[in-house]
């Protein structure tokens, strides 16, 4: 698909599905007053914390702090894509998803074909490995192994039997299944014409999407032969770099994951699950990749790399680290754990046993260590060279990180093993970017009291009809205090859909730090009687527009010591203090 879906569209949809009948279809609602409760789904407990509340088309949990609309509980839940979860709730009320250059395209015909085809040839290899004359090398293989047939039959494995056309001999003489088995990967064309099968003699492993979808395939020989793996190329439906084998079935296996672990090869994934160690992926051929760490960071908080504990392992672990930093935003947790010498995940866990070695996963190696004794591996910290070195090391690292509380930690034991103060070392990492002269009088909110800046906020996002009490601009727009941009961003938002809920607000700042803080506060309690949020709402505004003219006129008054005051200055001054001062009679 191509083009933004429009956002007037998401506003509507989110307006229009019932935000209960979503959750209630997945997680069985009770109700409770206005609104209705269920125990969590995102985390383990006994007594209901989750509210849904169907006038704000929000949901939020008390216990974990998980939030959002329809489309964040389906993206949570169901573990969609943005653009997915849109189109699931567009096909729940019957409708279709407009883009921002023109409408939806329908769904490509060529590309059904390809998954109808990958799903025959699924079924294929599986056949292969029960029926086929020579599987018995295969099963005998897999035996020795030490998979059950229950764990082969959970990931679909299969058999491609030895030969040059068996693949090909299956499809018939259909030319288009053999062209889209081509531009899958499936069969390979000849120079003199025709074409042969790709995987030949190989233990078979269908790579699933996260609709459990078949998308590609890997094959893994039973001897030495190399490759040991060899995966499906890159086609119109598999991409390898966004793609993780076993995502799909540890979903299915466990609905509260806690935690992933990231290993080498499909056998290894394979095996772990053989042992009841159901929450292991791996990528395909490819380092991990943003796109990898971003998928896995929306179905768990906390990724675990598994590498051979050699120079090899660590190399890889580190291009890991290089690739997780942007991504680590507050709240997700990576860390690596690293194998004895000689070990792969398959032999370790038949040595000491699934628990040791979900322990083993328990007790990995944060990545704060792991960065900064690497870091400190390569300069001589006794030393100020080293140490300053060091800094040097890590800067462009941490300037890839966002700006979190983590990074700050991060900042803080960097700055302890370099022997400088946290806020010299922060400056230095990033100089240039907090640079500031000296400026004359800022306007800012008094801290006194409850902020009206906050409360105008938590007033709009309770009943977001207020907005339309106020006309804009207010006249506090250019007021230098925390959360005047997000106000005035709400206002703005309000003014142009006023039948946004809590939800649809929400939406406007998915994936942003503001986000988290609007449902935050729209979570805390008001403690004012309905028929009083209107006046309390003016009331905050109107203190916002006294402050913002009390700290105009400090500042043209500034202006008027240092360098006098143009005529237009002159006039706007004179208006503030008059205001100030009215006159009386």
């Amino acid at each position: 698909m191509s083009g933004r879906i429009p956002q007037s569209f998401i506003d509507d949809l989110i307006n229009r599905v019932d935000i209960v009948e979503i959750i209630d279809a997945r997680v069985p609602l009770k109700k409770a007053g206005r609104e209705y409760q269920a125990c969590c789904p995102f985390h383990n407990e006994k007594t209901p914390s989750f509210t849904v509340s169907p006038s704000k088309q929000f949901y939020h949990c008390f216990g974990c702090g998980a939030h959002g609309s329809a489309v964040g509980f389906l993206m949570d839940y169901d573990h969609l894509e943005f653009p997915e979860a849109i189109e699931e709730l567009a096909r729940s009320i019957g409708v279709e998803v407009p883009r921002e250059d023109g409408p939806a395209p329908r769904r490509d015909p060529r590309r059904d074909d390809h998954y109808s085809l990958l799903e025959r040839v699924d079924r294929y290899y599986r056949s292969q490995l029960r029926e086929h004359p020579g599987a018995a090398r295969a099963v005998d293989y897999l035996k020795q192994r030490g998979l059950s047939g229950e764990v082969a039959a959970t990931f679909g494995l299969g058999y491609a039997p030895p030969g040059w056309d068996n693949l090909l001999n299956f499809l018939g003489g259909d030319a288009h299944a053999q062209q889209l088995a081509e531009e899958l990967g499936l069969l390979v064309k000849r120079d003199e014409g025709g074409y042969y099968d790709r995987f030949r003699d190989r233990i078979m492993f269908p790579i699933r999407d996260r609709r459990g979808r078949t998308i590609g395939f890997g094959g893994r020989v039973m001897g030495d032969e190399k490759p040991k793996y060899m995966n499906s190329p890159e086609s119109p439906v598999f991409h390898k770099g966004q793609e993780l084998y076993g995502l799909f079935e540890a979903r299915k296996a466990s609905q509260k994951l806690e935690r992933l672990l990231v290993v080498e090869g499909y056998m290894d994934v394979v095996a772990l699950a053989q042992f009841g160690l159901t929450n292991a992926v791996a990528t395909l051929g490819t380092a991990t990749t943003p796109e990898h760490l971003e998928r896995l960071y929306r179905t768990v908080r906390e990724v675990v790399f598994c590498f051979d504990g050699d120079a090899a392992g660590r190399r890889a672990a580190w291009r890991a680290l290089e690739n997780t930093l942007p991504v680590m935003r507050d709240g997700r947790e990576a860390r690596f754990l690293f194998l004895p010498e000689g070990e792969d995940p398959d032999s370790l866990v038949r040595r000491i046993g699934a628990e040791a070695f979900r322990e083993k996963t328990v007790e990995s190696v944060p990545l704060s260590r792991f960065f900064l004794e690497q870091l400190e591996q390569q300069v001589d910290t006794r030393s100020v060279d080293g140490r300053a070195r060091l800094i040097e090391l890590a800067r462009p690292l941490i300037q890839r990180m966002p700006d979190t509380v983590f990074r700050d930690l991060l900042l803080d034991q960097l700055a302890e093993r370099a022997g400088i103060a946290a806020e010299k070392l922060q400056n230095r990492v990033f100089a240039g970017e907090t640079a500031h002269t000296e400026e004359p009088p800022r306007a800012s909110v008094s801290h006194s009291g409850r902020s009206p800046v906050r409360m105008a906020i938590r007033l709009l996002l309770e009943q977001p009809a207020l907005a339309a009490t106020v006309e804009t601009p207010c006249g506090f727009e250019d007021l230098d205090a925390p959360g005047i941009a997000l106000l005035g961003k709400l206002l703005e938002i309000l003014k142009e859909s006023p039948n946004l809920a809590l939800g649809g607000i929400l939406e406007h700042w998915r994936g942003q730090a503001e986000e988290r803080q609007l449902a935050k506060l729209a979570s805390t309690p008001l403690n004012l009687p309905p028929e009083g949020l209107g006046e309390e709402f003016k009331g905050a505004v109107q203190r916002l527009i006294e402050q913002r003219n009390r700290h105009r006129t400090e500042w043209l008054l500034f202006q008027d010591r240092q360098r006098g005051l143009d005529d237009a200055e002159k006039r706007e001054l004179k208006e503030l203090l008059a205001a100030r001062h009215p006159k009386t009679d």
